[in-house]
């Protein structure tokens, strides 16, 4: 029998990491970080667009059954019931999502921009010998050339965070769900708890004193170690920022999920 599919996205150094280790002390779930499917899921839809000079022989229910086919032998192996798939652009893909797999849900873990930004400067500054993938290995430049490209429409946080607003005001917005980093790190059992009610799965006793997540080999290759390093006690850490105070501040305004005007759709925020 083919697991149930739900899906893990929103911001990155969000706290989908940790959501994902999490996740997976329930032995019915299987969770991890980022992986393909995403990246596999668009390279098959524009495959199969009129961009192929044969796309004329395919139409719509072939192409969902092809993607939904893609998910099932993806996770074929899998031997847990549900699956959450981990990936930032699957916040654009809810009207496909609702068609292909009508009972998965999205989980979307949010953090003040400005707090991502640091951390991930703080990452850059750490490995101060090791280029990082998320700047295409180039070394150099400056704080602010390093948050101007992270914000941009194409880096990697300012892509995320408008693929969270289309979601956030979009017509399917009922399947999502926003987990803030801090509510995650300072009231885990909170946290889970709203999420079994959110996917109706029945509850599990999680052990946030003892949390494991190994994703070494990853990050030394995205020349990054770090990236993905979870704490083995989940708890809020508080500190200053590293960044400039006025680049600190061009962040400030940027948490609409906190504004209970932007609501219009009633997504659930925890």
């Amino acid at each position: 029998m083919s697991p149930r599919i739900h899906f893990l996205s929103g911001l990155p150094r969000s706290g989908s990491t940790l959501l994902a280790a999490l996740l997976r002390q329930n032995p019915c779930f299987h969770a991890g970080m980022s992986g393909p499917m995403a990246g596999m899921f668009a390279t098959m839809l524009g495959e199969m667009s009129g961009r192929n000079e044969f796309s004329m022989f395919i139409d719509d229910a072939q192409r969902q059954r092809v993607l939904r086919g893609l998910f099932e032998n993806y996770y074929a192996d899998t031997s847990q019931e549900v699956v959450f798939d981990t990936n930032r652009a699957w916040c654009t893909r809810l009207p496909a999502i609702r068609q292909l797999l009508p009972n998965s849900r999205v989980i979307a873990c949010v953090r003040h921009v400005g707090w991502i930004v640091d951390s991930i400067e703080r990452l850059v500054r750490k490995n101060a010998f090791s280029p990082s993938a998320i700047f295409s290995y180039t070394p150099g430049g400056t704080v602010y050339t390093r948050a101007n490209g992270l914000a941009g429409g194409e880096g990697m946080v300012g892509y995320a965070y408008d693929a969270l607003k289309e979601a956030f005001y979009g017509e399917d917005a009922d399947r999502l769900m926003l987990v803030q980093y801090e509510t995650l790190v300072s009231d885990p059992s909170r946290v889970m708890g709203a999420i079994y009610g959110f996917l109706g799965e029945p509850a599990f006793d999680h052990d946030f004193e003892h949390v494991s997540y190994d994703a070494e080999a990853f990050d030394q290759r995205a020349g990054t170690p770090g990236l993905h390093m979870v704490r083995s006690r989940v708890k809020a850490v508080e500190r200053a920022t590293i960044l400039p105070p006025d680049l600190f501040r061009r962040f400030e305004n940027d948490a609409f999920w906190r504004d209970p005007q932007a609501k219009v759709r009633g997504v659930r925020v925890i």
